[in-house]
């Protein structure tokens, strides 16, 4: 690069981190109450985002370069965890993390076929099950637990059966599942555990992150998420063989594994043996799986790394805001508040708020009570999947089963919402939210109109 083309580039990253401080200088942040509105979650920046998205716009490689390979080693330094995989979306590593344990190159007597069984909950996300159907495999349901809504674990010995392969949960809002009973379990009957962390990234249990405790952890980058770059995702793994399968999935299921604009690492590029293929065919067009492109572009990983360095901040922001919420709601008859997992410090998704038998009120009244005040809420995701149209043309027992009615599950469904915890949330804004849940619930609770 000439001396001109390096001034050049300099003054243009200069200007874009001056651009980027100016326009956040001039955003009008004030918080007027219930005439601002409160979002649930949001975009955390600064220049250093910017100038590295300016940076991968100028060098214009696009697809996964030098920042993923970046991104990737980092992530995995963060979680000390061998491998990463930088993917296109959360949803897209569940699929990538369900499919690796589909694998010809697994052992028979542990590889996912259809028909076989995978245990999970209801109560989620549903691209936490939808590659177990979508591939023919059965999903088992089993409850949660209210006070959690996480996996009841005192069901798991009633959803096994001769075969089971695999469990694939999520760690609800934040919040980690009892690892160490599903854990325990999976290693008595030999199972597969996939951690989808998509809420979770940065939670800590008995000292070890989420995502790090079974074969396979998730995660996603979508902006409410606790870093983000858009769209994105990322799988992760101590296994060097599941880390192999993923790869290739990732890379349209190829069996070379040089980088993009990269050749002959192997150095065997064309002396191989694959299949029935000519001796010698070019290693770079040989196919070991029926693969995906699941790729992120290295604009988003440019994103992703300068996000990785606030990743410690935004996890204690998101515990402080928690904890200021439950200090605020802790002495309301009519609320259950959420119970992090024992020897556990969740970084929080978002604030679970369900209502108690005792409440005189549904939960979309309160819903339409703070959005009205300009306080936006969610529902706990699917609520109760099975119910869901998509599930309308399975058959029990047959595409899927399920351990009971569910009835927790479904207690969740019409009783629970959450609100947000994310960095962006100032003390005004946790106060507002606390003072608005209080007024509501005391006044249903002594019959006053508000």
């Amino acid at each position: 690069m000439s001396d001109k083309l390096i001034r050049l580039r300099q003054e243009i990253l200069a200007k874009n981190a001056e651009y980027c401080r100016l326009m956040q200088s001039e955003q009008n942040d004030s918080f007027v109450p219930g005439e601002t509105r409160i979002n649930y979650a949001g975009r955390i920046f600064d220049e250093q985002e910017m100038t590295n998205l300016a940076e991968a716009g100028l060098e214009f490689w696009l697809t996964a370069g030098r920042y993923t390979a970046e991104f990737e080693q980092k992530l995995a330094e963060f979680l000390q965890i061998k491998y990463a995989l930088l993917v296109n979306s959360g949803s897209s590593a569940n699929l990538l993390a369900f499919m690796a344990l589909t694998s010809h190159l697994l052992p028979p007597e542990r590889r996912i076929m259809r028909g076989d069984e995978v245990i999970t909950v209801a109560c989620a996300f549903p691209t936490t099950v939808s590659p177990i159907v979508q591939f023919g495999a059965v999903p088992v349901f089993v409850d949660v637990a209210v006070n959690t809504a996480n996996i009841d674990v005192e069901q798991l010995e009633l959803a096994v059966s001769g075969r089971t392969k695999a469990v694939m949960l999520a760690h609800t809002l934040g919040n980690p599942f009892n690892i160490m009973a599903v854990k325990e379990f999976c290693q008595k009957h030999q199972l597969w555990l996939i951690e989808d962390n998509c809420d979770a990234l940065g939670s800590i249990y008995n000292g070890k992150y989420t995502g790090t405790w079974g074969d396979i952890g998730t995660s996603s980058f979508y902006p409410p998420h606790h870093i983000t770059m858009g769209e994105g995702g990322a799988v992760y793994t101590d296994n060097p063989l599941l880390y192999k399968i993923m790869r290739s999935l990732r890379d349209w299921g190829r069996e070379c594994s040089c980088p993009s604009g990269v050749d002959n690492v192997c150095g065997k590029r064309f002396s191989g043996q694959f299949g029935s293929l000519p001796t010698g065919y070019d290693h770079k067009y040989v196919y070991s799986h029926l693969g995906y492109n699941l790729k992120a572009t290295d604009l988003q990983a440019a994103i992703g790394v300068a996000q990785l360095e606030k990743i410690a901040v935004f996890g204690q922001k998101r515990r402080e805001n928690f904890q200021l919420l439950t200090r605020y709601l802790a002495d309301l008859p009519d609320i259950q508040l959420p119970l992090a997992a024992e020897n556990s410090d969740p970084a929080w998704f978002g604030f679970l708020i369900t209502l108690t038998p005792a409440a005189k009120f549904s939960r979309n009244m309160l819903t339409v009570y703070l959005e009205r005040h300009r306080i936006q809420t969610r529902n706990l995701f699917a609520g109760n999947l099975l119910r869901h149209p998509c599930f309308e043309g399975l058959k029990r027992n047959q595409d899927y089963r399920q351990i009971g009615d569910l009835p927790n599950t479904d207690y969740l469904m019409t009783r629970a919402l959450w609100i947000g915890v994310y960095p962006g949330m100032t003390p005004e804004k946790l106060q507002y939210m606390a003072d608005k849940i209080r007024e509501f619930c005391l006044a249903e609770r002594h019959g006053k109109e508000i």
